[in-house]
């Protein structure tokens, strides 16, 4: 594979990023500031139209980079795979990132677990795990159907994490390394720009929720944090695994924990599970994202590791 013959420059490849996340946000005002809809009446009238948005730039993108990147063959499956989409070694690419970023909740799941003991004793200790498996199975079904009414459900756990995910991984960081940027760099660039895709959240809390502008800040500062350091490790994983299910699936995940708890007052176990996850998150940081677990063959490929290993067929088209 002759990327360097072909390769795109590192202008190209930092402007275009840079086009992908700004154009991930302006369009989102689209509908009442080009298109010139009235108001949203409602809010779930709001969010479908972000929705038709993000899935517009989202396929925008994808479009785009397709033609940015020196690819030869327009066959489906090649087109896939360059944004991480494959069909092998999927479980691997969902269960052991997601066993890994689970390290990090430690504390929290060991909060619920005590929640749930608490509420076992306050009914009188008739409540068993059996009893409990027996429950969350009965309720799941109603759970589903209304979370499936739920635009705030479609938002967290579906919209947001594929689009973002396709956009600031699937897009971005193989123009970025087929630039020639060292893997770090991306891994450290790319949650940059995931963080800018969120600062609309400042408009949102300075003039739709009335909140003062110091308030509004503190906010969105502490949730610009979050994202640099959620997308750092999104896109580790990305790279690493070569599947868009590792970061998606951890992207999702993560919406449904929230922040890692760190503390419970009263509750020293809490501390003691967040800190013992921290250090079992560290050490298998590396040896659970190996590329040889999530791809069979490796090798010196001057481009992304994802989509010019997995099949020796595929360096014929690039």
């Amino acid at each position: 594979m002759a990327v360097d013959d072909e390769g795109i420059s590192t202008l190209v490849a930092v402007a275009s990023c840079v086009a992908m996340a700004l154009f991930y946000v302006l369009i989102l005002y689209a509908p009442t500031v080009i298109v010139r809809l009235p108001s949203a009446s409602s809010f779930s009238e709001f969010m479908i139209r972000r929705f038709i948005c993000a899935a517009v730039s989202t396929v925008a993108s994808l479009v785009f980079t397709a033609f940015i990147l020196p690819i030869k063959s327009w066959e489906a499956s090649l087109i896939l795979g360059v944004y991480g989409i494959r069909k092998d070694h999927l479980w691997q690419g969902v269960v052991y990132p997601l066993l890994l970023t689970s390290l990090i909740y430690s504390g929290s799941l060991v909060s619920k677990l005590l929640l749930l003991l608490e509420s076992c004793k306050e009914n009188g200790g008739g409540c068993s795990f059996f009893n409990y498996i027996i429950g969350f199975v009965q309720t799941t079904p109603s759970l589903v159907v209304t979370g499936a009414s739920n635009v705030s459900v479609w938002r967290n756990f579906v919209v947001a994490p594929l689009t973002e995910e396709l956009v600031f991984r699937a897009c971005m960081i193989p123009l970025l390394l087929c630039a020639g940027f060292k893997i770090y760099s991306a891994i450290f660039l790319c949650p940059i720009l995931f963080s800018l895709a969120h600062l609309n959240h400042f408009r949102e809390m300075y003039i739709r929720h009335n909140r003062s502008y110091l308030k509004a800040s503190l906010i969105v500062g502490l949730q610009l944090g979050y994202t640099v350091v959620f997308g750092s490790y999104a896109s580790f994983l990305y790279i690493r695994t070569g599947h868009l299910a590792a970061p998606l699936f951890a992207h999702i995940f993560c919406n449904y924990m929230g922040l890692p708890m760190l503390y419970a007052q009263g509750k020293g176990l809490v501390s003691a599970a967040f800190l013992v996850g921290v250090v079992g998150f560290v050490s298998l940081l590396f040896p659970l994202t190996k590329p040889l677990m999530y791809n069979d063959r490796t090798n010196d490929c001057p481009c992304w590791l994802g989509y010019c290993l997995w099949d020796s067929n595929v360096q014929s088209h690039l």
